[in-house]
Parts: structure tokens; C-alpha cells; sequence
């Protein structure tokens, strides 16, 4: 999606080239793959832990800290590698999303037009709350200490990066449209008159 908004925003003249069919099959490959491999080592490693504390998961979700709690084995150094591969894999891809969105709000920020920018920024903007709210629910699940892990909280914040991202992204890519936010207003004030 990053890659996406720069072609969009910083060579616009050249998206149909650049964003043609070939290139979003290729980002959808490397993408799929890439999933693929991550998952493969995760799912590796967690069969490869024996479990003594029984099967049973305190979520719905089955969640790889939550396994992890069952295992009878030393598995620090099997987490830290799986550890640092998720950071290089996580970094990576934040780098890229870094840099391209400072070449993105530099373009945006030398449009002359109120309006011009402030349409850039709409595109760009519901992207990277969907992807903060995914890495820092993320980043808290995976490296928070141990002493703040209730199950409750635990449920609450799997809930938060596994459903919610997925869930309001239509919502949110959508806002860009007219008469959704019509819509949405309309709605609001009707709440708003019931209560």
C-alpha cells in the first residue's frame, strides 16, 4: 500500500506503468511468500516445542505466546530467533514504509493547492492508522513483559490486531468516498437525535 501512494501521489503521470498488472502480481507474490515462509518458521518452531501443561489455550485464539506458556522446555532460544527474524522481517518492511511515506508528505507538502494536499493526505492517512494500530497492538503481544500478561488483557489486545485491522480497513478506505461520509453523518445525527 505505501508503494502504492508514492506511485500515486509522487509520479502520478507514470501509475498506469508502474502499478500495471505485472507489478501487482509480483508485490502480491513476494507478499504471499514471504506470509508463507513466516508462517512456515512459526509453525516449525511451535511444533517442535513438546508441551507437558497440557493443550489447552486460555483464548480462542491460538496465539504463539499463549503456546508458548505451555511448553516444558527452555524455548528462549527458539523465541529469540523467531524473535529476531520477526524484528529484521518487521523492520524491513517499516523502513520501506518510512521512507516512502517522507518522500510522499514531501511531494504532498509542496503542492500548491489547500485542497490538493489535503486530498493527498486522505489518501494516505487511513493507511497508516490501519498499519499503527496493527504494529502496536503487534509489538505489544510480542514484547511485553511478563508480569502484564492476564489472560483477559492477552484476549483483548489478539482481538485488537488479529480482527479489528481487517475489519474497519473497508471502512476506512472508504471514507474517501462522498456519499459514505453522507451517509455516516446522517447516521451520526440520527443517533444523536434518539439519545
Amino acid at each position: 500500500m505505501a508503494y502504492d501512494r508514492y506511485i500515486a501521489i509522487c509520479r502520478p503521470l507514470h501509475y498506469g506503468t508502474l502499478m500495471g498488472s505485472r507489478a501487482c502480481v509480483k508485490m502480491a507474490a513476494a507478499a504471499w511468500t514471504s506470509g508463507f515462509l513466516y508462517a512456515l518458521l512459526h509453525t516449525g518452531n511451535t511444533f517442535s516445542i513438546p508441551l507437558c501443561q497440557g493443550n489447552t489455550v486460555d483464548q480462542f485464539f491460538c496465539e504463539i505466546p499463549q503456546i508458548l506458556k505451555l511448553s516444558c522446555s527452555d524455548s528462549y532460544l527458539r523465541e529469540f530467533g523467531v524473535l529476531v527474524v520477526s524484528l529484521c522481517l518487521v523492520f524491513g518492511c517499516f523502513i520501506f514504509i518510512v521512507v516512502s511515506y517522507v518522500q510522499i508528505f514531501t511531494a504532498v507538502l509542496r503542492i500548491p493547492s489547500e485542497q490538493g494536499r489535503h486530498k493527498a493526505f486522505s489518501m494516505c492517512l487511513p493507511h497508516l492508522a490501519v498499519v499503527s494500530l496493527f504494529i502496536s497492538t503487534s509489538f505489544f503481544v510480542y514484547l511485553k513483559p511478563p508480569f502484564l500478561s492476564w489472560p483477559s488483557l492477552d484476549l483483548v489486545v489478539a482481538v485488537l490486531y488479529s480482527v479489528v485491522p481487517p475489519a474497519v480497513n473497508p471502512l476506512i478506505y472508504s471514507m474517501r468516498n462522498k456519499e459514505l461520509k453522507d451517509a455516516l453523518k446522517k447516521l451520526i445525527q440520527w443517533v444523536l437525535c434518539q439519545h
